[in-house]
């Protein structure tokens, strides 16, 4: 077996806890074929499947076994046929809905020749290792001129991820140029398929970067059909680097396949950690923002195991930059949490009163109508008694005075988990004492740029709680403001 075989898999993290590099073992292969085919090396041994695939109907032919394998399905041809042509290679389908499908509407309702309905998915969103991973690579499209790609991830026979390489020496931009190339010369030729890329990877062996297909549209001309086509456009300042949890920098193509590429991290990426804005943005997130969502995933479920709510050991806080992307990381955090089968609800609490509606605003586009924010406590109340609101969003100011007019409320003994926006100076006094006293089965977590430390706590009465630590919990994940700059998220 291969040494790099399964050497950063992890069951339950993404983000794996701390890499340390081994020896460059790719750092002689400098032409671009002889990096590739490492590569291509490099992911066989993380179990992924090698295929010869060049053309779009041996792409289309593997597709329909990878589905039938799937959904434990034998398609018939006209079953496959109305598959193909109603659903995955609708020709009115452009990148747009093609990113739906795969985030939002996975699952077809295949009318069957007998006359009944099977629902068919693409991807297995509930248990993500089901879902087959293979690689394709030279594969030739022609639309607007010729093109051959590099190297291709089918999941489920679908292109997902699409990795462009470049010779040791050559700038990474212009692989993220030559995919752009392609998204408006070819990507949405023949069938069509790899309009459903959701993520590109860019490396040139020392370098290696990954974005989301974004859904921001230009118009093109295709010359066979004769009709304007959309194609979409990227920004290289949104491309990211990969790293561990403690902000290394994972760069270097052996190490970035390694962890990125294993294929628990792989399907994490995809299925949990991409956003699809109700703009029909696609956002996936950074390595930083992925590891802190996790650790509070990690800490509600140890703690719940181990009877600690309620307590400084049910929670923590994130020291995260400003203008990192916060806001962000704290929706993820919400929704994975929201759904965990025991958690009655997720309270997002804000300092400002003026602030509520802004984060509603900023949560509503990352998924519209994904949490219920509140104009009064009157209404805050109505949402606490509502099963179905699970995401909440609110001030401290009325969370409080909520608790001083509804003693006895049943929310105060239900599963609740509390996440502090901005958690400074003036969340630490009474307000924050009154909430952490009136729910009983809690777990707290806050994020802020600027934590409280013992150096720069100010002096007060003893019901202040002085610093970040101590009204939150320990430190669960920082990403600084050097951390940041190195990475050019900030300025």
């Amino acid at each position: 077996m291969s040494e790099y075989n399964i050497i950063a898999e992890s069951p339950n993290s993404t983000v794996v806890a701390e890499y340390i590099p081994g020896k460059k073992d790719a750092s002689h292969y400098q032409s671009e074929n002889e990096l590739e085919l490492e590569f291509i090396r490099l992911l066989k041994n993380n179990g992924y499947e090698y295929l010869n695939i060049t053309q779009n109907d041996d792409l289309i032919k593997n597709l329909r076994t990878q589905l039938s394998k799937l959904n434990n399905i034998e398609f018939s041809e006209s079953e496959w046929k109305q598959m193909l042509t109603n659903y995955l290679a609708d020709k009115n389908d452009g990148i747009k809905e093609k990113t739906t499908k795969i985030q939002e509407d996975s699952i077809y309702n295949l009318r069957r020749d007998d006359g009944s309905t099977k629902n068919v998915r693409i991807i297995d969103k509930d248990n993500i290792h089901n879902n087959s991973v293979q690689i394709i690579n030279q594969y030739e499209a022609e639309g607007l001129r010729k093109n051959r790609y590099d190297v291709t991830i089918l999941v489920n026979g679908l292109p997902l991820v699409h990795v462009e390489l470049k010779r040791r020496g050559v700038a990474i931009r212009e692989a993220f140029n030559q995919i752009n190339r392609y998204k408006r010369e070819s990507f949405w030729s023949d069938s069509g398929l790899f309009e459903y890329v959701q993520l590109f990877v860019i490396s040139n062996g020392t370098d290696s970067k990954y974005y989301s297909n974004t859904t921001r549209s230009a118009h093109l001309h295709d010359k066979n059909s004769r009709k304007s086509r959309k194609h979409t456009s990227n920004s290289f300042e949104f491309t990211s680097w990969w790293a561990d949890a403690q902000n290394h920098r994972i760069s270097d193509l052996v190490d970035f396949t390694k962890t990125f590429f294993s294929k628990h991290s792989l399907f994490s990426v995809l299925i949990k950690y991409c956003v699809y804005t109700s703009d029909k943005s696609l956002l996936v997130m950074r390595p930083y923002q992925i590891a802190a969502a996790e650790r509070i995933l990690s800490v509600i479920a140890m703690s719940t195991n181990h009877h600690k709510l309620g307590t400084i050991d049910a929670g923590g806080y994130i020291w995260h930059a400003t203008g990192s992307g916060k806001t962000l990381t704290s929706f993820k955090a919400a929704q994975l949490a929201s759904k965990l089968g025991d958690i009655n609800k997720v309270l997002f609490v804000v300092d400002r009163k003026d602030l509520d509606y802004q984060t509603m605003e900023e949560y509503n586009k990352f998924q519209k109508g994904s949490a219920n924010s509140n104009t009064s406590t009157a209404i805050l109340t109505e949402q606490l008694s509502d099963p179905g609101a699970k995401i909440i969003i609110t001030t401290i100011q009325k969370l409080a005075q909520f608790i001083s007019t509804n003693k006895g409320h049943s929310i105060f003994n239900q599963h609740v988990v509390l996440i502090f926006d901005e958690c400074h100076r003036s969340q630490f006094g009474e307000m924050h004492t009154k909430i952490i006293k009136g729910f009983k089965k809690y777990h707290i977590f806050g994020f802020t740029g600027t934590p409280i430390f013992a150096a720069n706590a100010s002096s007060g009465g003893n019901r202040q709680l002085k610093t970040t630590e101590q009204a939150f919990g320990t430190k669960l994940h920082a990403y600084t403001i050097v951390d940041a700059i190195n990475d050019g998220v900030v300025a």
